[in-house]
């Protein structure tokens, strides 16, 4: 279920979270997923959010972490911040 539209790229995001809880942590992930955000590391996506889905994706990773152990960071990027990132991907 993608809740981005493709059609509003909105502002480069990086969403970042250490959760010790297996099951939180797979909500966490799916969350992201579910935004359209790149898995870039095990717990770290990175993506294009609008506002408005920046603020729902915060909303619903701060009830999946609820009063469990752990952190969740979102941190909007500035476009050349994102532009000049270094990245390296091998399969």
């Amino acid at each position: 279920m993608l809740i981005q539209d493709p059609r509003k790229p909105g502002k480069p995001v990086l969403v970042l979270y250490d959760i010790t809880d297996d099951r939180i942590r797979a909500k966490a992930s799916d969350a992201c997923k579910d935004y359209g955000l790149d898995r870039i590391q095990f717990s770290a996506y990175s993506g294009r959010l609008t506002k408005a889905a920046r603020e729902e994706l915060e909303i619903r990773l701060g009830k999946i972490l609820g009063d469990h152990s752990g952190a969740i960071t979102v941190i909007q990027l500035e476009q050349a911040q994102f532009e000049g990132a270094w990245k390296k991907v091998n399969p």
